[in-house]
């Protein structure tokens, strides 16, 4: 029986920042944007922790499209992709590595009503 792997990452956050689109020769598009994912931990003596991780995620085509209509900074978004790690060599010949993920498909969130306590 053959073993099926899947790449799949889902996240759920805020945007850092607007996203930027970049058009390429051919009319292909790329938008890019960070997302950053929040966790909080409870310690149980009154202590608790928040910590944060940001992740660089790309759209092609039609989804950078949707994206450059849809988000902008703060927007809270679930997504689905996928991992692609990657490296390239800078101007003075240094190598840097970097992780991406590849959007599938995203959902804006909507927040919850403040409600005022009278």
């Amino acid at each position: 029986m053959e073993t099926m792997t899947v790449n799949r990452v889902q996240l759920m956050g805020n945007l850092g920042k607007d996203p930027e689109l970049r058009e390429f020769e051919g009319g292909k598009k790329r938008a890019r944007f960070s997302l950053a994912t929040t966790e909080h931990f409870n310690f149980g003596n009154g202590n608790s922790k928040e910590d944060t991780q940001w992740h660089q995620v790309t759209a092609w085509g039609r989804q950078a499209d949707d994206v450059m209509q849809s988000l902008k900074k703060g927007s809270r978004i679930t997504l689905e992709g996928r991992l692609v790690h990657g490296s390239y060599e800078t101007k003075d010949g240094q190598k840097r590595y970097f992780t991406e993920v590849v959007l599938n498909q995203f959902q804006p969130v909507e927040r919850k009503a403040e409600v005022a306590i009278e």
